[in-house]
């Protein structure tokens, strides 16, 4: 006989579509902006420690999932420091190239050999100093996969004419998103050749298709010559977006961790429109309207990016705690290493 007091089953709790949201204002995000470019200009750099920061708390504070807000770890100080030794590190580089070209030329090889290293620290510490419900996030990257990505895909990409730069683009992703964890909990990459190969074989084929009338039009019909450019630049624009939209869903579409799935919806024609205003505000304000731009680009892209949980966020462990290093992130900025 069974007993009354028996457990009953648990029911999972049903998947809830989770939007991300940003809350940022583009005139908030100006004047922070152009008091970072003032005070860097005055204190000859040395101010860009604290510019990093606060643009990244500005953006990370303001992006919302499920009602909570991203957050910024990095402190100036530990920023300006590895910056420093790293900017004295190129200068002693640059010296010594130009005094003795042969030892400069072995430091090059050096820091060649080096790159994927300062690639992965860079990757360790941005992770590391971003967080979500007081999880910090983590990467793994190897050295080996650095190199994979960074080196022998791309020059396989180039040495088959093309063919491989899907697949070198799909390594990349690969490697920066199967390297990364929130907590202790890796992301899941699920993408394909055969997705990233069909955007690039479509993007090829647009160009094709809309290259044949206007190569007609400069051969048969001269008088009309001068709106090829014009129908050229228009093909590339539309080409452009046409690739950051697919990219784009494909990427997060792809992703998820723990049995919770993102996806994304960006259009064409949406994306267009937020890309042609943003070039014709920059343009007429001279530049000025960078930080706005951002802020709507950020904005668009954040609204059209959603989390399926089927379970809930704050399941998941902290990872343990560990020092890393901002050397390896200035370095990186110092050498242009930048992901």
């Amino acid at each position: 006989m069974e007993s009354d007091n028996q457990a009953a089953p648990v029911t999972p709790a049903p998947a809830r579509s989770l939007a991300f949201e940003f809350r940022g204002d583009g005139m908030e995000y100006f004047k922070i902006w152009i008091v970072n470019i003032l005070l860097t200009i005055v204190t000859l750099g040395i101010y860009s420690a604290w510019a990093t920061v606060r643009n990244n708390r500005y953006f990370y504070s303001n992006l919302y999932l499920d009602d909570t807000n991203f957050r910024y770890l990095a402190e100036p100080l530990t920023i300006l420091k590895g910056r420093l030794i790293a900017i004295a590190a190129f200068i002693v580089f640059s010296i010594v190239t130009e005094m003795l070209p042969i030892i400069g030329a072995i430091l090059a090889i050096a820091l060649l050999i080096a790159i994927p290293y300062f690639i992965n620290q860079s990757m360790k510490f941005k992770m590391r100093m971003s967080a979500y419900k007081n999880i910090q996030f983590r990467f793994h990257g190897s050295y080996g996969e650095a190199a994979m990505v960074f080196f022998v895909w791309p020059i396989l990409g180039m040495l088959t004419l093309g063919i491989l730069y899907p697949l070198a683009l799909l390594k990349m992703n690969e490697y920066l998103t199967r390297n990364s964890a929130y907590g202790t909990t890796k992301f899941e990459f699920n993408a394909t050749y055969g997705q990233y190969g069909m955007v690039f074989l479509i993007a090829i084929g647009i160009f094709i298709v809309c290259g044949i009338p206007m190569f007609l039009i400069t051969m048969f019909i001269p008088q009309l010559s001068i709106i090829v450019p014009f129908a050229y630049m228009a093909v590339y624009f539309g080409v452009i977006v046409f690739f950051m939209t697919s990219m784009l869903n494909i990427f997060y579409s792809s992703l998820s961790i723990k049995g919770n799935q993102f996806s994304a919806s960006l259009t064409m024609p949406a994306l267009t429109i937020v890309l042609l205003k943003n070039i014709f505000f920059i343009v007429i304000t001279a530049g000025l309207y960078l930080p706005a731009a951002k802020v709507r680009m950020t904005k668009y892209i954040a609204e059209n990016i959603t989390l399926e949980a089927t379970d809930s966020l704050d399941n998941f462990a902290a990872a343990e705690k560990e020092e890393i290093s901002a050397l390896g992130d200035e370095f990186g900025q110092a050498f242009d290493f930048g992901i």
